[in-house]
């Protein structure tokens, strides 16, 4: 992901907003994310999964998924999905956030800066390219990167999605425990919908995760 390096101003006010939380709510976990699957229907989604080597081959490139088209009046997605995870959330008429609280459920940090905020993609861009997505169309990649139907976008804390990069499973998990269930079933049920591979050791983190749940 490109970000610039915050002013030390703008590292003031961010500090000022943010808190760090041990867990959030349950319920407003939850709701974040639109029908997550149940653990059983993820495992039996994962062992369907074609498990192959991942290829970059041609090179990954982010401009090739055109992320935040307009969603719903002048709200893109980027904005669609800040409106959707906060609480008590207010726009102007061009859809920049005026108000509101968020909760990042991946590490518990709750702001009420929407710019101390990142829209993840669960599955990361760079993933579903090496997964399949480099023989998409173009406009197949552009319905990923903006998709607020399926459990593909999310409001987080911008530390905990740069933390998780282009990361799969095994190599990256959110550190509130009490939300990697709801993310590895998010993740199964995205590659199921988008027929992206798996490589073993994403699968065998997979496994493990989700004979918990």
């Amino acid at each position: 992901m490109r970000f610039s390096t915050p002013t030390a101003a703008v590292l003031a006010v961010m500090a000022a907003s943010v808190a760090s939380v041990p867990t959030a709510t349950p319920n407003l976990l939850e709701r974040s994310l639109p029908s997550v699957i149940a653990a059983s229907t993820a495992r039996t989604k994962l062992a369907s999964l074609t498990v192959a080597t991942e290829s970059n081959s041609p090179a990954y490139d982010r401009d090739l998924f055109n992320t935040w088209i307009i969603i719903s009046g002048t709200c893109d997605a980027r904005e669609y999905v800040l409106k959707r995870d906060g609480a008590s959330v207010t726009t102007s008429s061009a859809c920049a956030m005026t108000g509101g609280t968020w909760t990042s459920p991946y590490d518990g940090v709750v702001s009420t800066n929407s710019s101390s905020f990142d829209i993840d993609h669960i599955v990361p861009l760079k993933e579903a390219w090496v997964s399949g997505a480099r023989s998409w169309t173009d406009a197949q990649r552009e319905t990923f990167a903006n998709d607020v139907t399926r459990p593909q976008l999310l409001a987080v804390s911008a530390s905990s999605n740069r933390s998780k990069g282009d990361s799969d499973p095994a190599e990256w998990l959110p550190t509130n425990t009490s939300y990697q269930c709801t993310y590895v079933r998010a993740w199964v049920q995205v590659k199921d919908y988008y027929s992206l591979t798996i490589d073993s050791t994403e699968k065998t983190a997979l496994t493990s995760i989700l004979s918990g749940c």
